[in-house]
């Protein structure tokens, strides 16, 4: 996988060495968590051996951290499990030195008014 130069100045090699393939892999599908991807396709993005993705992807399968439906993978939408992921916690931090984080005030501003139709009341 490859970094931009600031992430490669700022971040100590022992940091850059703990991002395991499954970590990488986790931390590619929460960047990108409104799609699903073979495992080919991650492999290619984050410049790994598809077998070791494939590995990666089953054992975070059966810690329910993602999703497998044919033969396309996403990241689970369970933010409590996500949570007690040390490995989905070093991930979304070398991602957010990279790409920065997210404004939740800009995303608020863009919000609908009402619930989405799907989504039932409550009342």
């Amino acid at each position: 996988m490859s970094i931009d130069r600031d992430t490669f100045k700022n971040t100590s090699e022992d940091e850059l060495a703990d991002l395991s393939v499954p970590d990488q892999v986790l931390g590619y599908l929460a960047v990108n968590e409104d799609r699903a991807f073979k495992a080919r396709e991650i492999a290619s993005q984050i410049g790994a051996d598809e077998g070791a993705v494939s590995t990666a992807l089953s054992r975070l399968k059966d810690r329910d951290l993602v999703e497998h439906k044919a033969t396309y993978w996403a990241i689970t939408d369970d933010a409590e499990r996500l949570d007690g992921y040390s490995g989905y916690e070093r991930a979304t931090a070398l991602f957010n030195n990279q790409l920065g984080t997210e404004d939740k005030e800009a995303w608020r501003e863009y919000a609908p008014g009402e619930p989405h139709p799907s989504v039932e009341d409550e009342q």
